[in-house]
Protein backbone atom coordinates (compact mmCIF):
# COMPACT_ATOMS: atom_id res chain seq x y z
CA UNK A 1 0.00 0.00 0.00
CA UNK A 2 1.51 3.68 -0.99
CA UNK A 3 1.44 6.23 2.10
CA UNK A 4 -0.65 9.25 3.10
CA UNK A 5 2.25 11.07 4.31
CA UNK A 6 1.68 14.98 4.61
CA UNK A 7 -1.49 14.31 2.89
CA UNK A 8 -4.19 17.16 3.83
CA UNK A 9 -7.74 15.39 5.12
CA UNK A 10 -10.53 17.00 5.80
CA UNK A 11 -13.25 14.58 7.35
CA UNK A 12 -17.03 15.04 8.08
CA UNK A 13 -18.49 13.73 11.34
CA UNK A 14 -14.90 12.08 11.81
CA UNK A 15 -15.34 12.49 16.02
CA UNK A 16 -16.36 8.63 16.07
CA UNK A 17 -16.71 5.65 14.62
CA UNK A 18 -15.63 4.82 10.78
CA UNK A 19 -14.83 8.68 10.24
CA UNK A 20 -11.97 8.19 13.14
CA UNK A 21 -10.87 5.21 12.15
CA UNK A 22 -10.04 6.64 8.85
CA UNK A 23 -8.16 9.63 10.25
CA UNK A 24 -5.92 7.24 12.54
CA UNK A 25 -5.27 5.38 9.75
CA UNK A 26 -3.97 8.28 7.99
CA UNK A 27 -2.47 9.87 10.96
CA UNK A 28 -0.05 6.61 10.89
CA UNK A 29 0.93 8.10 7.52
CA UNK A 30 1.92 11.19 9.35
CA UNK A 31 -1.61 12.83 7.64
CA UNK A 32 -2.65 16.33 8.47
CA UNK A 33 -6.56 16.06 9.62
CA UNK A 34 -8.96 18.27 9.72
CA UNK A 35 -11.89 16.87 11.94
CA UNK A 36 -15.20 18.68 10.77
CA UNK A 37 -17.61 17.70 13.01
CA UNK A 38 -20.60 18.90 15.81
CA UNK A 39 -20.11 17.00 18.92
CA UNK A 40 -17.50 19.52 21.09
CA UNK A 41 -18.71 18.56 24.69
CA UNK A 42 -19.14 14.61 26.00
CA UNK A 43 -22.40 12.85 25.01
CA UNK A 44 -24.13 11.07 27.67
CA UNK A 45 -24.61 8.32 25.45
CA UNK A 46 -22.23 8.57 22.36
CA UNK A 47 -18.53 8.32 22.55
CA UNK A 48 -15.96 11.32 21.35
CA UNK A 49 -15.86 14.72 20.51
CA UNK A 50 -13.85 16.42 17.88
CA UNK A 51 -11.04 17.29 20.67
CA UNK A 52 -10.60 13.62 21.91
CA UNK A 53 -10.58 12.64 18.27
CA UNK A 54 -7.68 15.48 17.70
CA UNK A 55 -5.90 14.36 21.06
CA UNK A 56 -6.22 10.27 19.72
CA UNK A 57 -4.98 11.95 15.97
CA UNK A 58 -1.56 13.62 17.33
CA UNK A 59 -0.84 10.43 19.36
CA UNK A 60 -0.84 8.10 15.97
CA UNK A 61 1.77 10.49 14.58
CA UNK A 62 -0.70 12.87 12.22
CA UNK A 63 -1.18 16.61 12.43
CA UNK A 64 -4.90 17.33 14.00
CA UNK A 65 -7.69 20.67 13.72
CA UNK A 66 -10.40 20.15 15.52
CA UNK A 67 -13.14 22.13 13.94
CA UNK A 68 -16.97 22.44 15.59
CA UNK A 69 -18.92 22.15 12.11
CA UNK A 70 -22.67 21.28 11.22
CA UNK A 71 -22.78 20.06 7.34
CA UNK A 72 -26.52 21.58 7.22
CA UNK A 73 -25.16 25.00 6.84
CA UNK A 74 -23.30 25.71 3.93
CA UNK A 75 -21.55 29.29 5.41
CA UNK A 76 -20.03 26.90 8.49
CA UNK A 77 -19.07 24.07 5.60
CA UNK A 78 -17.39 26.68 3.94
CA UNK A 79 -15.65 28.58 7.20
CA UNK A 80 -14.03 24.72 8.37
CA UNK A 81 -12.94 24.01 4.55
CA UNK A 82 -10.91 27.69 4.39
CA UNK A 83 -9.49 26.64 7.86
CA UNK A 84 -8.10 23.84 7.06
CA UNK A 85 -6.22 24.94 4.16
CA UNK A 86 -5.43 27.99 5.91
CA UNK A 87 -4.25 25.76 8.57
CA UNK A 88 -1.92 23.02 6.45
CA UNK A 89 -1.53 24.85 3.05
CA UNK A 90 -4.47 22.93 0.95
CA UNK A 91 -6.42 20.31 1.01
CA UNK A 92 -5.93 16.69 -0.97
CA UNK A 93 -8.93 14.61 0.79
CA UNK A 94 -12.60 15.02 1.07
CA UNK A 95 -13.78 11.96 3.07
CA UNK A 96 -18.22 12.41 3.20
CA UNK A 97 -18.31 10.44 6.22
CA UNK A 98 -20.75 12.21 8.27
CA UNK A 99 -24.80 10.57 8.10
CA UNK A 100 -27.75 10.36 9.81
CA UNK A 101 -30.08 7.38 9.71
CA UNK A 102 -33.46 6.61 10.45
CA UNK A 103 -35.03 3.07 9.58
CA UNK A 104 -38.62 3.64 9.55
CA UNK A 105 -41.21 3.60 7.35
CA UNK A 106 -42.86 6.53 5.73
CA UNK A 107 -45.43 7.07 8.33
CA UNK A 108 -42.78 6.33 11.43
CA UNK A 109 -40.40 9.03 9.84
CA UNK A 110 -41.33 12.52 11.49
CA UNK A 111 -40.63 15.18 8.70
CA UNK A 112 -37.80 16.63 11.06
CA UNK A 113 -36.23 13.26 10.58
CA UNK A 114 -36.63 13.27 6.77
CA UNK A 115 -35.28 16.70 6.50
CA UNK A 116 -31.90 15.70 8.44
CA UNK A 117 -31.06 12.76 6.47
CA UNK A 118 -31.59 14.73 3.34
CA UNK A 119 -29.66 17.50 4.80
CA UNK A 120 -26.47 15.72 6.35
CA UNK A 121 -26.10 12.65 3.95
CA UNK A 122 -26.32 13.55 0.38
CA UNK A 123 -26.85 17.34 0.81
CA UNK A 124 -23.85 17.87 3.58
CA UNK A 125 -21.74 15.53 1.46
CA UNK A 126 -22.47 17.75 -1.73
CA UNK A 127 -21.67 20.77 0.37
CA UNK A 128 -18.37 19.65 1.64
CA UNK A 129 -17.46 18.47 -2.17
CA UNK A 130 -18.09 21.79 -3.23
CA UNK A 131 -16.34 24.02 -0.81
CA UNK A 132 -12.85 21.31 -0.96
CA UNK A 133 -13.14 21.53 -4.89
CA UNK A 134 -11.02 24.49 -5.01
CA UNK A 135 -8.30 23.05 -2.93
CA UNK A 136 -8.46 19.55 -4.47
CA UNK A 137 -7.71 21.00 -8.12
CA UNK A 138 -4.64 22.47 -6.97
CA UNK A 139 -3.55 19.34 -5.42
CA UNK A 140 -1.26 16.19 -6.36
CA UNK A 141 -3.39 12.89 -7.02
CA UNK A 142 -6.77 14.57 -4.73
CA UNK A 143 -9.53 12.56 -3.72
CA UNK A 144 -13.08 12.43 -3.13
CA UNK A 145 -14.49 9.55 -0.64
CA UNK A 146 -18.40 9.05 -0.19
CA UNK A 147 -18.77 6.43 2.31
CA UNK A 148 -22.42 5.24 0.44
CA UNK A 149 -23.47 1.77 -1.03
CA UNK A 150 -23.03 0.57 -4.16
CA UNK A 151 -26.44 1.87 -6.43
CA UNK A 152 -28.75 -1.29 -6.48
CA UNK A 153 -32.49 -0.36 -7.17
CA UNK A 154 -34.01 -3.56 -6.37
CA UNK A 155 -37.59 -2.54 -4.27
CA UNK A 156 -36.83 -4.24 -1.18
CA UNK A 157 -33.88 -2.17 -0.09
CA UNK A 158 -36.47 1.09 -0.77
CA UNK A 159 -39.42 -0.45 1.05
CA UNK A 160 -38.80 -0.84 4.51
CA UNK A 161 -37.38 2.62 5.12
CA UNK A 162 -37.44 4.71 1.90
CA UNK A 163 -36.37 8.08 3.32
CA UNK A 164 -32.88 6.75 4.27
CA UNK A 165 -32.78 4.61 1.37
CA UNK A 166 -33.00 7.70 -0.49
CA UNK A 167 -30.49 9.76 1.44
CA UNK A 168 -27.81 7.39 0.98
CA UNK A 169 -28.67 6.46 -2.61
CA UNK A 170 -28.35 10.08 -3.73
CA UNK A 171 -24.65 9.80 -1.97
CA UNK A 172 -23.94 7.46 -4.47
CA UNK A 173 -25.74 9.62 -7.04
CA UNK A 174 -23.25 12.05 -6.36
CA UNK A 175 -20.12 10.04 -6.83
CA UNK A 176 -21.34 9.04 -10.35
CA UNK A 177 -21.80 12.42 -11.26
CA UNK A 178 -18.98 14.06 -9.78
CA UNK A 179 -16.29 11.07 -10.67
CA UNK A 180 -18.13 12.11 -14.12
CA UNK A 181 -17.66 16.00 -14.10
CA UNK A 182 -14.16 15.79 -12.53
CA UNK A 183 -12.28 12.96 -14.49
CA UNK A 184 -8.56 13.00 -14.37
CA UNK A 185 -8.66 15.76 -12.38
CA UNK A 186 -9.71 14.40 -8.84
CA UNK A 187 -10.75 10.98 -8.48
CA UNK A 188 -14.17 10.21 -6.21
CA UNK A 189 -15.66 7.01 -5.28
CA UNK A 190 -18.04 5.47 -2.66
CA UNK A 191 -16.86 2.72 -0.22
CA UNK A 192 -19.43 0.39 2.00
CA UNK A 193 -19.08 -2.21 4.02
CA UNK A 194 -20.01 -5.87 3.60
CA UNK A 195 -21.21 -6.45 7.00
CA UNK A 196 -22.24 -4.35 9.98
CA UNK A 197 -19.58 -2.19 11.93
CA UNK A 198 -19.26 -1.68 15.33
CA UNK A 199 -20.60 1.95 15.53
CA UNK A 200 -22.50 4.37 17.74
CA UNK A 201 -25.37 3.94 15.00
CA UNK A 202 -25.27 0.29 15.29
CA UNK A 203 -25.46 -0.15 18.86
CA UNK A 204 -28.39 2.86 18.90
CA UNK A 205 -30.70 0.84 16.48
CA UNK A 206 -29.80 -3.21 17.28
CA UNK A 207 -28.69 -2.96 20.82
CA UNK A 208 -24.89 -4.01 22.50
CA UNK A 209 -25.43 -7.51 21.71
CA UNK A 210 -25.65 -7.17 17.84
CA UNK A 211 -21.53 -6.12 18.56
CA UNK A 212 -21.34 -9.82 18.32
CA UNK A 213 -21.74 -9.89 14.81
CA UNK A 214 -20.06 -6.99 13.10
CA UNK A 215 -16.58 -6.31 12.19
CA UNK A 216 -14.46 -3.44 13.82
CA UNK A 217 -14.26 0.17 11.92
CA UNK A 218 -10.61 -1.02 11.42
CA UNK A 219 -11.79 -2.71 8.41
CA UNK A 220 -13.40 0.31 6.74
CA UNK A 221 -10.17 1.99 7.31
CA UNK A 222 -7.65 -0.12 5.84
CA UNK A 223 -10.05 -0.12 2.31
CA UNK A 224 -10.39 3.68 2.44
CA UNK A 225 -6.59 4.08 3.01
CA UNK A 226 -6.26 1.76 -0.05
CA UNK A 227 -8.82 4.00 -2.26
CA UNK A 228 -7.18 6.99 -1.49
CA UNK A 229 -3.22 6.40 -2.43
CA UNK A 230 -4.66 5.09 -5.87
CA UNK A 231 -4.06 7.46 -8.69
CA UNK A 232 -6.40 9.75 -10.50
CA UNK A 233 -7.13 7.03 -13.16
CA UNK A 234 -9.00 4.82 -9.98
CA UNK A 235 -12.27 6.61 -9.93
CA UNK A 236 -16.05 6.20 -10.26
CA UNK A 237 -16.00 3.17 -8.20
CA UNK A 238 -18.47 1.85 -5.63
CA UNK A 239 -16.44 -0.45 -3.79
CA UNK A 240 -17.55 -3.09 -0.77
CA UNK A 241 -14.40 -3.02 2.08
CA UNK A 242 -13.32 -6.87 2.03
CA UNK A 243 -13.14 -6.77 -1.75
CA UNK A 244 -11.21 -3.87 -1.61
CA UNK A 245 -8.42 -5.87 0.62
CA UNK A 246 -8.29 -9.10 -1.04
CA UNK A 247 -7.59 -6.93 -3.92
CA UNK A 248 -4.85 -6.02 -1.61
CA UNK A 249 -3.63 -9.21 -1.00
CA UNK A 250 -5.55 -9.07 2.73
CA UNK A 251 -6.52 -13.00 3.37
CA UNK A 252 -7.24 -13.13 7.14
CA UNK A 253 -10.43 -11.13 7.82
CA UNK A 254 -11.08 -12.60 11.36
CA UNK A 255 -9.34 -9.94 12.83
CA UNK A 256 -11.78 -7.44 12.27
CA UNK A 257 -14.17 -9.14 13.76
CA UNK A 258 -15.72 -8.21 17.11
CA UNK A 259 -16.66 -11.59 18.18
CA UNK A 260 -14.21 -13.88 16.26
CA UNK A 261 -16.42 -17.34 15.08
CA UNK A 262 -19.48 -15.45 15.47
CA UNK A 263 -21.59 -15.30 12.12
CA UNK A 264 -21.70 -11.36 10.82
CA UNK A 265 -24.68 -9.76 9.67
CA UNK A 266 -24.69 -8.37 6.08
CA UNK A 267 -25.54 -4.80 5.35
CA UNK A 268 -27.53 -3.16 3.75
CA UNK A 269 -27.89 -3.02 -0.08
CA UNK A 270 -25.97 -5.50 -0.62
CA UNK A 271 -27.40 -8.95 -2.51
CA UNK A 272 -26.20 -11.70 -0.91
Amino acid sequence: MGSLKGKVLFITGGSRGIGLAIALRAARDGARIAIAAKTTEPHPKLPGTIHSAAEEIRKAGGEALPIQCDIRFADQVEVAVEQTAAAFGGIDICVNNASAISLTTTLETPVKTFDLMNQINYRGAWLASRACLPHLLNARSPHILNLSPPLNLDPRWFGPHTAYAIAKYNMSLLVLGLAEELKRRVAVNALWPQTWIDTAAIRYIAGPEAIKHCRKADIMADAAHAILTQGLNFTGNFLIDEQVLRNEGVRDFERYACAPGEPLKRDLFLDV
